[in-house]
């Protein structure tokens, strides 16, 4: 159901001409997190370790890096844009390459302040570690990704012979210079494959053969890990002429958490939505948006059906929240919580269509939600399906000023109607 979820909701929604900002239900690591895994994998990578203190800073100065005159400090957050970004302290650049002896200064600046860059948004997340990493001599820099791609039903592996910056930069600056090499999902990446790839990348120094063994590397962690994507940005030669992956973006399928727990293990709660987290705990299936009409849907075909016609209607949707086919009452509850947790929620609506889903047991959820948590704002209730005639009764003998609704259309103009008074 997530990976429905994922599917369905992973288009950015338009209103009013502006685009409006949503989370993907995927899971996310840490550069550094990255860095280990793809070493296990015998991928190049450069000597690091993060650290969450200035004490550590200081320990792994002298102990993991005792010849190193510079060293590159990153801070760690689960947006990009990083060495662009800003703190909210003044600090601008949230990637330094500085003197050995200005590591901890620099690294003190970073941890436990916010950073803000093109893709956290302007409340930006908070760094609670920095990354600290030998400076490698590149004398090359490209790109490299493997992304699951529709149209030929696999991973496809994207390159670039120039990199260090966006994909989409290059794409529009060097179109002739990126190629896309399909991977048989059935017979794997062959040599031919890899070579394709290797000679796209046009490296300048770095021995063919030992890159083409990179790239089947690389393909395999993603295959081994269930990846959804494996993004290099850049992936570097060196002056001692190896292929190395110096920055690196992974994510991973949520449908594979029962077969990766390790990998899953490293999920950050802390860089995420905590409406996301606190709906994953109960099952739910949450993405936050930025609108002002909250919504409690059974079925992810129905909920975005209510988001288009909340919008049809001049509303904004602030959620995406699928309660599934056989939520509990205490799910519903907890669906509730977190619709009222959110300061932009003006207005909810709840429409449900019971099939599996019985309609008393959402009314009954709405009325212990109620009793649990202070609605201040208006709920526009639609129910349909099983059992509906007993959701009704119930919500009528619970006394709660509830905004009936006799269809979707209706529903959608009614919890408009309620936001604007």
């Amino acid at each position: 159901m997530r990976g429905l979820v994922k599917k369905l909701v992973s288009r950015s929604l338009s209103v009013a001409g502006k685009w409006q900002n949503q989370q993907l239900r995927r899971l996310n690591i840490h550069e550094y997190q990255g860095a280990e895994l793809m070493g296990k994998y015998g991928v190049n990578v450069p000597k690091g370790v993060a650290v969450s203190s200035l004490d550590q800073v200081k320990k792994a100065i002298d102990q993991v890096f005792p010849n190193e005159s510079e060293l590159v400090v990153k801070s760690q957050i689960l947006a990009g844009g990083r060495g662009l970004g800003t703190f909210k302290s003044g600090l601008q650049g949230g990637v330094h390459i500085v003197n050995r002896d200005h590591a901890q200064d620099i690294a003190g600046k970073m941890l436990g302040q916010v950073l803000v860059t093109k893709q956290t948004g302007p409340l930006g997340k908070v760094v609670t570690k920095v990354y600290l990493c030998e400076k490698l001599s590149l004398v090359n820099e490209m790109y490299f990704s493997i992304i699951l791609d529709r149209k030929s039903a696999g991973p496809l592996i994207i390159a670039c012979k120039k990199g260090g910056t966006s994909i989409e930069d290059l794409a529009d600056k060097f179109p002739d210079m990126i190629i896309k090499v399909p991977i048989d999902v059935f017979a794997g990446i062959t040599d031919e494959d890899a070579a394709k790839v290797v000679d796209g990348l046009a490296p300048k120094a770095a021995d063919r053969k030992d890159s083409i063994e990179q790239v089947k590397k690389l393909y395999e962690l993603f295959r081994k890990t269930d990846c959804t994507m494996l993004e290099i940005n850049p992936l570097a030669e060196t002056s001692t002429n190896q292929l190395v992956a110096a920055d690196a973006k992974l994510n991973f399928d949520d449908n594979a958490a029962f077969r990766q727990k390790e990998i899953f293990a490293l999920r950050d709660p802390t860089q995420e939505d905590p409406r996301e987290v606190a709906a994953a705990k109960v099952d739910l299936n949450y993405i936050g948006l930025d609108g002002e009409i909250g919504c409690m849907v059974n079925g992810a075909g129905l909920a975005m059906a209510t988001m288009d016609i909340i919008k049809l209607h001049g509303g904004t949707p602030a959620n995406f929240l699928d309660v599934g086919g056989n939520a509990s009452e205490h799910q519903v509850v907890e669906a509730f919580k977190i619709l009222t947790s959110d300061d932009k929620v003006k207005a909810i609506l709840v429409n449900i269509f019971g099939g599996i889903m019985k309609c008393d047991v959402i009314a009954s959820g709405i009325v212990n939600a109620a009793k649990e948590v202070s609605l201040k704002v208006p709920v526009v209730v639609r129910l349909e399906g099983t059992n509906v005639e007993q959701g009704k009764r119930i919500l009528k003998e619970s006394g709660m000023k509830l905004i009936t609704a006799d269809d979707l259309d209706d529903a959608a103009e009614k919890a408009v109607k309620a936001l604007a008074n």
